[in-house]
């Protein structure tokens, strides 16, 4: 099943990891997915979102996260196990109980400086590929924060992973990222590159005309493909991106509109990961009509 996405706008500030969050908890809590964040943005924004200060500090201190585990199979040539540095039991929603997170790294820029200043891109791109492979089999949903801009590890992200996401606030900056991502998917058309999932357009004001106005420009062009649902600007999305020490329920943290929006928005991406999937081959069908004669002839005794 292809269900690896990297969330992505080449510019920054427009609520990507803040959308990474509230889809991770919405799709744990109300869908029941497994879900897998890997903070890939030196920033580490999504992985303070996700779990406390400290408990973040001791895991980079551990050399636990995403950065340690590529350093060690791409520049030492180890093979280790990126289970060996997930984390678990994050999110401060008590009844989102299914997320893991890879964790970021203030280290990121100095790795990536390091596997081009060694010519190790092409290493690079094959450790990546395997991850996506084995964390894809592993969950229902894997969620990439990319760093914003193209830097040698988000393009392995973006080459590797099955779709590529795009948030978007509704102002002209912001959607111009959208048409730099696209003239890049554009080069090297011989070498892989996500299927894009979709445009969402986040931190919409809805009482300005001119937010509404880049939305319906937005809709307009079919490439953009963008979701019906849009994220509006609400003090509880900005809130949220704060972790809380005490856990709380899902509707308490987002009340109200901005919990039926997730939903909304989380059902309209569900939808389309399952329409985009390729056809089942002869293989497939074989395969999944020996197990359910299995399952009839166990039961049958």
């Amino acid at each position: 099943m292809r269900n690896t996405i990297s969330v992505m706008n080449a510019k920054g500030g427009v609520g990507k990891s803040t959308l990474v969050l509230t889809i991770a908890e919405t799709m744990s809590a109300h869908f029941g997915k497994r879900v897998l964040v890997v903070d890939s943005d030196a920033h580490a924004s999504i992985s303070n979102m996700l779990m406390a200060p400290d408990w973040l500090e001791t895991i980079q201190q551990q050399r636990r996260t995403i950065v340690d585990y590529l350093i060690n199979n791409v520049l030492h040539g180890a093979d280790t196990n990126w289970r060996a540095f997930l984390t678990g039991g994050v999110s401060d929603v008590d009844d989102a109980t299914s997320i893991d997170l890879l964790a970021g790294g203030g280290h990121l820029t100095l790795f990536e400086r390091e596997v081009s200043k060694s010519g190790q891109e092409v290493t690079l791109r094959n450790v990546v590929r395997t991850f996506l492979s084995e964390v894809g089999a592993s969950y229902d949903l894997v969620l990439i924060d990319s760093a914003p801009g193209l830097s040698v590890l988000t393009e392995c992200w973006l080459r590797e992973c099955d779709f590529y996401l795009a948030p978007t606030k509704p102002d002209y900056i912001s959607t111009h990222g959208l048409q730099f991502l696209r003239q890049f998917k554009q080069r090297d058309n011989d070498m892989a590159f996500a299927e894009a999932l979709g445009v969402i357009i986040n931190m919409k004001d809805a009482n300005s005309t001119e937010d509404e106005r880049f939305a319906r420009w937005l809709h307009h062009n079919g490439g953009n493909r963008c979701f019906e649902q849009a994220i509006p600007r609400a003090n509880a999305f900005q809130t949220a991106a704060h972790f809380s020490p005490r856990a709380r329920s899902y509707w308490a943290k987002y009340p109200g509109a901005a919990g039926r929006t997730l939903k909304q928005l989380c059902s309209e991406m569900l939808q389309r990961i399952a329409t985009m999937q390729p056809p089942a081959t002869m293989a497939d069908v074989q395969v999944k009509g020996l197990q359910a004669f299995m399952r009839i002839d166990k039961a049958g005794g």
